[in-house]
């Protein structure tokens, strides 16, 4: 397994360019197809477009035989929570709950990825950056996903609580305000420590014998 002491961290560009049209497809791109099914075609319409969006990059990648990323099948998830919640409903609260359900569903996967020894953290990094089959392999690299894994769902998890007791207890101003702002600081945490885990996870397994 000698490519394993040979791999390097790309660099920051490399990593942007990469993971750049993945973010786009799966984050920006829903949002926007959203908006606009909304306005042209009312709320019914928008549901439907957004998940035939999402949905429709995962079958044709299947139909392609091509790898479906793990950061698409997250935006399926998430989309299909709030495309069910949407139709049932016009509540207010319901209607914000949504994206509480998607994050819901989210934790649950990345939790449930542990003891199945696939970890979705492997998956979602393979996405943002090409990494080697054989570095991959090495049991602490195994070993640091699975606890990355694990990280990415208690984070969803606090996001989740967070947002429903916010939901239920205060108004929707302060609920999109304090939201929005725990959410970027418990995810920029999460990225920092994922980050500086994986360059040691890099450093011991580059320099010590598989």
């Amino acid at each position: 397994m000698e490519s394993t002491h040979r791999f390097e961290i790309p660099r920051l560009t490399a990593l942007v360019l990469h993971a750049l049209p993945r973010v786009i497809e799966c984050m920006i791109a829903p949002v926007v197809v959203f908006y606009a099914g909304l306005i042209l075609l009312g709320l019914n319409g928008a549901l439907v477009t957004a998940v035939a969006w999402v949905y429709g990059g995962i079958i044709v990648r299947l139909i392609r035989r091509r790898p479906v990323p793990g950061t698409l099948l997250l935006a399926a998830l998430g989309v299909t929570a709030r495309a069910v919640m949407a139709a049932v409903t016009g509540s207010a609260v319901v209607y914000f709950l949504q994206p509480t359900l998607g994050t819901m569903l989210v934790a649950v996967s990345f939790l449930a990825s542990v003891p199945l020894r696939r970890p979705l953290a492997a998956k979602v990094a393979t996405d943002l950056m090409p990494l080697p089959d054989a570095f991959l392999a090495h049991e602490r690299v195994r070993q640091f996903f699975l606890r990355i894994s694990l990280l990415w769902s208690l984070v969803f998890t606090l996001n989740t609580a967070l947002s429903l007791w916010l939901l239920f207890s205060q108004s929707i101003a302060t609920y999109l305000w304090i939201r929005t702002t725990a959410v970027a600081f418990l995810g920029a945490i999460a990225v920092l420590i994922s980050v500086w885990s994986f360059r040691r996870c890099v450093r011991r397994v580059t320099t010590t014998e598989p």
